[in-house]
């Protein structure tokens, strides 16, 4: 991206500015991508999209969808030089997800007292809690907690850390998270402090890496990464789960669903039950 950081703006009615940001959710492309939705002008029905592209890549694209709602005015300004990516996540609400309460530092005086809250910086890293993905997951880990506790939990494509910090955090004995961006372990390392979460995580392609298969097989696996990887994973976390364990899968779009299902279903996994939020889905499967 160029030196200079930028935001776009798209301004509109609230119907076009709604569909535009689940538009948004909805593209593959813009998965993680960092935006907000607000009310600007009540009087006028005026509605804003602010969004925070992190390369040229990703800005195209913001570009690409909303030019598809020709009702937004879409615009782009300068930001001054500051740490323009905390000023973007300081917009975003904190997120209720069953027990769960995942918020920022800007929110921390917003913690309630009876839920499990996680202090969550996203900095580079994927998973702040807003996106459809991984409400979907902490929605059915909720579900789940409900009946039975997981002493063993294991979250492939950790991001931020925030799902093995939550399992952590409601009495897993070890929580290992593992993630192929260098950058976001370190990010999931910090969340984990922050958090006082006794969770570790690695650097690894895969499930295949020492800390994962010493610690196999786990009475959970969180894998929130992509419809094509939880595909070719389906093997691997079979293997790292121990029979009658759970795995809970998301990433994946609703027109995705069957063709991660039957690649689970034909290694002898049931489906559970599954939560859907806007286009996605998080699948809940036992071995």
């Amino acid at each position: 991206m160029s030196q200079q950081a930028f935001q776009i703006i798209a301004r509109g009615p609230r119907a076009d500015a709604q569909t535009a940001a689940e538009a948004v959710d909805a593209d593959i492309l813009l998965e993680g991508a960092t935006y907000s939705i607000l009310e600007e002008d009540e009087d006028k029905g005026l509605w804003r999209i602010d969004a925070f592209p992190t390369s040229d890549d990703e800005a195209a694209r913001f570009q690409a969808v909303l030019a598809d709602f020709p009702a937004l005015k879409v615009t782009r300004e300068v930001l001054a030089d500051a740490d323009w990516l905390a000023m973007a996540l300081s917009g975003l609400p904190p997120v209720k997800a069953g027990r769960f309460f995942v918020f920022g530092v800007h929110d921390r005086g917003r913690a309630p007292v009876n839920a499990v809250n996680l202090r969550i910086e996203a900095g580079a890293a994927f998973g702040t809690g807003h996106h459809g993905t991984t409400v979907g997951c902490l929605l059915a880990y909720d579900r789940l907690l409900k009946a039975h506790s997981y002493k063993k939990v294991l979250d492939v494509g950790a991001g931020t850390g925030v799902l093995a910090i939550a399992a952590a955090r409601t009495g897993s004995q070890l929580a290992v998270g593992t993630d192929i961006d260098a950058v976001s372990v370190r990010i999931s390392k910090e969340n984990a402090e922050i958090n006082s979460a006794n969770a570790r995580f690695v650097h690894a392609s895969g499930l295949r890496h020492q800390l994962v298969a010493r610690h196999a097989p786990y009475d959970l696996v969180f894998a929130n990464i992509l419809a094509r990887p939880l595909i070719g994973l389906s093997q691997d976390i079979k293997g790292a789960l121990k029979p009658g364990g759970v795995a809970i899968l998301s990433g994946l779009l609703r027109t995705q669903e069957r063709a991660v299902k039957a690649a689970y279903l034909s290694r002898g996994f049931r489906v559970m039950f599954a939560i859907r939020r806007d286009a996605w889905v998080a699948l809940v499967l036992k071995r």
